[in-house]
C-alpha cells in the first residue's frame, strides 16, 4: 500500500488486526528488517496491527532532496502516523537509526505511544563520539562466505558477529534487498549535514513511564551499547538487556533470547493497558 505525506508516496504494509504496532527499521535497510524479526512472534496471534513502512530514500519510498535532515525526517513520520492511525495510541519499535527516531516520536508525542520497543538503538548521531567495542566476529564460516557473490559476502560480513546459514539467510532476506535498493547519495547526505536532531531528544518534560525494552549486542561496533545506559534513567519501566554473541544484527545472532524478550514486553504492555483501562472505569 501508498499513501502520500508531505507530497512522498510512503510505502507501507499492514499485518494483522488490533492494537497498532509502527515499527521502524534502520539507515539504508528497508521495512522488509523489521518484518523479517518481528513477524515469527506474532504466528497465530491476531491482537495486534503490525504497520511496516520505508523510510524516504530506503526501499519503495522515494527520497525528495528537501529532507535535509533528520528533523524532516521526523515530521514526515509523525505526518504518517497521523494519517495511518489517526487519533489512535500505538506501540513502537525502532531498530538503529528507528530507535533514534522513535526517541524523537516520544519526544513529540508521548501520550500516544502506549509501550516502546528498541533494537540496537542509535543513541549519538557523531560516530566519532560514541564508546564502541573493537570489531569482533565470534564465529567465523569461511566456507559460507566463499559461496557468496563479492557484494553480498562484503556487505554481510563487515555486520555480522555471528555467521551462519541462518543468520546469512535472515540477512538475505531481510537487509540485503533493503541496502541495494537504498539511495546512498541521498543518505549519504544526510548523514553528513543532518543526521542528528537539532534538539535533544532526552530533554523532554517528563520521563517515558511506559513498558519499554531496550536490547543491545555486546559485539555491535556500529552503534555500540554502553551510551545507551547514559538514557536509562528516562525509561524507568525499561528492561535493558546486553547480549553476548550479538552485534548489530543482534535480532538474528540471538533470536531465540530476542522472540522471548519482545513477547515478554508485549505481555508487559497489555498488563499496562489493562490497568490503565481498570482505572478509568
Amino acid at each position: 500500500m501508498e499513501c502520500c505525506v508531505k507530497g512522498i508516496s510512503v510505502y507501507y504494509e499492514v499485518i494483522g488486526h488490533g492494537k497498532p504496532l509502527l515499527m521502524i527499521h534502520g539507515f539504508y535497510p528497508d521495512h522488509r528488517l523489521m518484518k523479517g524479526c518481528m513477524e515469527p512472534i506474532f504466528e497465530g496471534d491476531s491482537g495486534y496491527k503490525r504497520i511496516y513502512f520505508d523510510l524516504p530514500g530506503m526501499g519503495k519510498t522515494k527520497a525528495e532532496s528537501w529532507i535535509s535532515n533528520s528533523d524532516v525526517m521526523l515530521d514526515i513520520v509523525l505526518a504518517f502516523i497521523d494519517q495511518v492511525i489517526p487519533g489512535e495510541n500505538f506501540l513502537l519499535a525502532g531498530e538503529s537509526y528507528g530507535g533514534y527516531l522513535s526517541r524523537g516520536i516520544i519526544a513529540r508525542i508521548p501520550e500516544r505511544v502506549d509501550g516502546l520497543l528498541m533494537i540496537c538503538p542509535l543513541i549519538i548521531p557523531d560516530a566519532s563520539k560514541r564508546k564502541l567495542p573493537e570489531k569482533q566476529v565470534i564465529l567465523r564460516n569461511a566456507a559460507l562466505l566463499s559461496g557468496l557473490d563479492a557484494e553480498a559476502a562484503e556487505k554481510y560480513s563487515s555486520i555480522s558477529v555471528v555467521q551462519s546459514e541462518e543468520t546469512w539467510h535472515r540477512f538475505r532476506d531481510g537487509v540485503l534487498p533493503g541496502l541495494r535498493l537504498a539511495d546512498t547519495e541521498f543518505l549519504e547526505s544526510l548523514r553528513s549535514s543532518g543526521y542528528g536532531f537539532s534538539f535533544d531528544i532526552e530533554k523532554h518534560d517528563r520521563r517515558f513511564d511506559k513498558p519499554a525494552l531496550m536490547l543491545l549486542g555486546r559485539q555491535d561496533s556500529g552503534v555500540g551499547y554502553k551510551d545507551a545506559w547514559d538514557i536509562l534513567d528516562n525509561y524507568p519501566r525499561a528492561t535493558f538487556a546486553v547480549l553476548d554473541r550479538a552485534g548489530h544484527c543482534l535480532e538474528s545472532e540471538q533470536h531465540e533470547i530476542f522472540n522471548c524478550m519482545v513477547s515478554e514486553w508485549l505481555h508487559r504492555v497489555e498488563e499496562y493497558l489493562q490497568q490503565e483501562k481498570g482505572a478509568a472505569v
